[in-house]
């Protein structure tokens, strides 16, 4: 494989592994397991890409199609896991600096965006994304059923909830809502305003 086409594993903020509501055991799993699954079968077929027979391509199915559904599949799977484990291991609470700003401005208010960011997570199978829209220039609060399904193009990911189950099975078992909470409780805004600056916004 081509070295630049290959992905690392992201490094876990030491923070993360001593988190209130969700355990170290939670996170182990999580990131060991899962996370590195999704960057393992990326760089798996990111290799077999390198071979594809393009000759064969077809929309009802060949090795190329299935190859680039996947891909979009397990990179996302990674990407999306990379923001969620970096914006968790922070104090929680109400958002501040220019999140917060942005957050108010957009929403009304940081209560009413805090709600809808939750109902979200108890509505949807996978993902909560609250991004920003080139587009419109404001925030949204986006769920995603599926790695590569829901969040428009455009848009930058900025704060992430990943509500799959294998995100608060052992801690909660079936029971969503409290894993929702101990989300919130340790979000690191530090990190969500990082993003702001990356992108400019």
């Amino acid at each position: 494989m081509n070295v630049a086409t290959e992905r690392k594993y992201a490094e876990l903020k030491p923070s993360t592994l001593t988190m209130r509501g969700i355990s170290k055991e939670e996170i182990d799993q999580h990131y060991g397991i899962l996370y590195k699954g999704y960057v393992n079968k990326l760089n798996e077929i990111r290799q077999k890409l390198e071979n594809v027979d393009l000759s064969a391509a077809n929309q009802t199915y060949s090795d190329l199609r299935g190859l680039k559904t996947e891909e979009t599949f397990a990179l996302n799977g990674a990407k999306l896991h990379e923001w969620y484990f970096d914006n968790l291991g922070g104090p929680g609470g109400k958002a501040h600096g220019r999140i917060l700003e942005l957050i108010e401005r957009d929403f009304g208010s940081y209560e009413r965006w805090e709600a809808e960011f939750k109902a979200i997570g108890l509505a949807v199978r996978g993902w909560v994304v609250l991004a920003y829209d080139l587009d419109d220039q404001k925030l949204h609060n986006y769920g995603q059923d599926a790695h590569n399904i829901g969040v428009p193009w455009g848009a930058y990911p900025l704060l992430i909830l990943d509500v799959y189950e294998h995100a608060y099975g052992i801690d909660y078992g079936v029971k969503r809502a409290p894993y929702i909470d101990a989300f919130m409780n340790n979000i690191d805004w530090d990190e969500v305003n990082r993003r702001l600056a990356k992108y400019n916004i």
